[in-house]
C-alpha cells in the first residue's frame, strides 16, 4: 500500500498521507503505476458521464479538464520537451542524437513544445467527444491504467538516459510484476478487444526511444504515455464507429 501511496503522488494532484520516501521505496512504487492509473481513469470517466448530461461538448471538455488537472499535466511537459528536442535535431546538420540530447536537457519550451501539447489536447478533445458521443464511459477507465504499464516495460528493457528520475525505476521493475499487469490487461482486452494493441503500442515506443536516443528518460516515458492513451482513444473511437 506504501507503493500505491508514493505512485499516487508522484503521478497525481490528489491528496494523499505524508510518508517518508527513500530511493528504493520510490523504485518499487513504479510497479503500482498502472493501479494509479486506474483511479485516473475512472475520474475521467465519472466528469466525461457527469459532464454528458448536459452534452457531449460538456462531457468531452470535463473529462480532458478532469485528466490535465488530476495529473498536473505531467506527462505533457515530457511530450512538450520531447517534441522541442526532435525538433532541433532534425534542424542540426552533424549529430543529430547528440543536438537531440541538448535541448533535451534545456528546461524551456520552444514552439515545437507548444504545437505538441496544443495538438495532444485537441486531438484527446476531439476522441473524447466521439467516445462520450457513443456512451462509451466504462472503456475510457483502462485508457490510462493500460497506458501506464508501459513505463514498466521501457524501465526494466531500456537502460537509463541519465542519473535521472528514470535511472531510479529500472530497479523496481521484474517480469513478474510485468506479467501480473499484463494478465489484468489481457482481461481488460477480453471485455474491450482494442486494447490488444497496447503491447505494439509499447513496443513500437520502445524501439523509438532506443533508436533515437539510445537510453529511457523521465520525459520520454512521460511523451510515451501521452501518445499511447491518444492511441488507444482512437482505436476506441474506431470500434465503436
Amino acid at each position: 500500500m506504501k507503493g500505491f501511496i508514493i505512485a499516487l503522488q508522484f503521478l497525481t494532484r490528489l491528496p494523499a498521507p505524508a510518508i517518508v520516501v527513500n530511493d528504493a521505496a520510490f523504485a518499487r512504487s513504479m510497479r503500482w503505476f498502472p493501479a494509479v492509473g486506474l483511479v485516473i481513469g475512472a475520474l475521467v470517466a465519472s466528469a466525461a458521464w457527469a459532464g454528458a448530461m448536459i452534452g457531449s461538448s460538456i462531457g468531452a471538455m470535463a473529462a480532458l479538464v478532469a485528466w490535465v488537472g488530476v495529473t498536473g499535466a505531467l506527462h505533457l511537459d515530457g511530450l512538450s520537451d520531447l517534441a522541442d528536442a526532435s525538433g532541433a535535431a532534425h534542424k542540426t546538420k552533424g549529430d543529430e542524437r547528440e543536438r537531440l540530447l541538448a535541448v533535451l536537457a534545456d528546461p524551456h519550451v520552444g514552439s515545437f513544445g507548444v504545437v505538441a501539447i496544443v495538438l495532444q489536447l485537441l486531438g484527446k478533445l476531439v476522441l473524447l467527444h466521439m467516445l462520450v458521443d457513443a456512451g462509451a464511459f466504462i472503456p475510457l477507465i483502462l485508457v490510462p491504467f493500460a497506458a501506464r504499464i508501459g513505463p514498466l516495460a521501457w524501465a526494466w528493457r531500456i537502460k537509463p538516459l541519465h542519473r535521472g528520475l528514470a535511472a531510479k525505476f529500472g530497479s523496481g521493475i521484474g517480469p513478474i510484476t510485468l506479467m501480473i499487469w499484463a494478465a489484468m490487461l489481457a482481461v481488460g482486452a477480453w471485455l474491450y478487444p482494442p486494447f490488444l494493441v497496447t503491447p505494439l503500442l509499447i513496443l513500437w515506443w520502445g524501439w523509438y526511444v532506443r533508436r533515437t536516443m539510445g537510453g529511457i528518460s523521465g520525459d520520454s516515458h512521460g511523451a510515451g504515455i501521452e501518445l499511447i492513451e491518444t492511441a488507444l482513444l482512437l482505436t476506441l473511437v474506431i470500434h465503436a464507429a
